[in-house]
């Protein structure tokens, strides 16, 4: 896909992954709609040129105004790019329900939700592609974020089972798989703390903006899947060859 004058519709897009694809594409001549919780710092993000609009996607108003208004101002969406997530690091034998609903309410219903308001646009063009940007953690569980790993991997089910559906559409679909990414992730989660032998990993982990890059270069060629950094992949073919040896060494760290 040419990426100049499409407009590209992005989630979570104040900080990390979000911002830094919002800077990525606007320098590849799109044209922006950006939508996050905090209002303050995505209209830093827009830089006045893009659509801002701040609101909760857990709500269905939000996410029928920010497909309603985007549409008002553009015309058409070509691209989505789901991005909005959260994490939390509490094991999965004893998170509180009400702490697993409200990642999975936006990590998979929230986005599934602003998807099924968003395709019949891209439907009645007969083009556009959805982006969902899941986590190296729906390809190999981490045990430190089993839950969000499940919300990741649920995200890679849709992604494919909806690359089928819409293929008949002229609409595509891609799954974004980073690894460590440098980003206020762990700030943000919904509790706990990473082992300290995953904190300690991080000093191998990409920027967002290289992320976003891998992003940009996944719309232009139409791919299924990226991983980034591309090294991701050796763990997610061990993960698959040697299960036993993986998942030891995930236990390993996983104090």
């Amino acid at each position: 896909m040419r990426i100049e004058g499409k407009v590209v519709l992005i989630t979570g897009a104040s900080e990390g992954i979000g911002a830094a694809c919002a800077a990525e594409f606007a320098r590849a001549g799109a044209r922006l709609a950006l939508t996050a919780r905090h209002e303050a710092a995505l209209a830093k993000t827009g830089g006045g040129e893009a659509l801002t609009i701040a609101g909760d996607l857990t709500s269905d108003a939000t996410r029928r105004e920010v497909v309603a208004r985007t549409l008002d101002r553009f015309g058409a969406i070509d691209v989505l790019i789901n991005n909005a997530g959260i994490g939390t690091y509490q094991p999965s034998w004893k998170i509180p329900l009400d702490d697993a609903r409200r990642l999975m309410e936006l990590n998979f219903f929230a986005l599934l939700a602003l998807t099924q308001i968003a395709i019949p646009h891209m439907q009645a063009r007969r083009s556009g592609m959805i982006v969902n940007v899941g986590s190296i953690g729906g390809k190999v569980v981490l045990p430190w974020m089993t839950v969000y790993s499940a919300s990741k991997y649920a995200l890679g089910a849709l992604t494919e089972g909806m690359r089928m559906e819409l293929r008949q559409h002229g609409i595509s679909t891609m799954l974004v798989c980073p690894g460590y990414v440098k980003t206020g992730f762990q700030q943000h989660v919904i509790a706990g703390k990473a082992p300290g032998p995953v904190e300690r990993g991080r000093r191998f982990a990409i920027t967002a903006a290289e992320c976003a890059q891998a992003i940009r270069r996944g719309v232009e060629r139409d791919a299924r899947t990226i991983v980034t950094p591309r090294a991701g992949w050796i763990l997610v073919a061990l993960a698959r060859l040697l299960p036993s040896v993986v998942q030891a060494r995930m236990a390993e760290m996983n104090v």
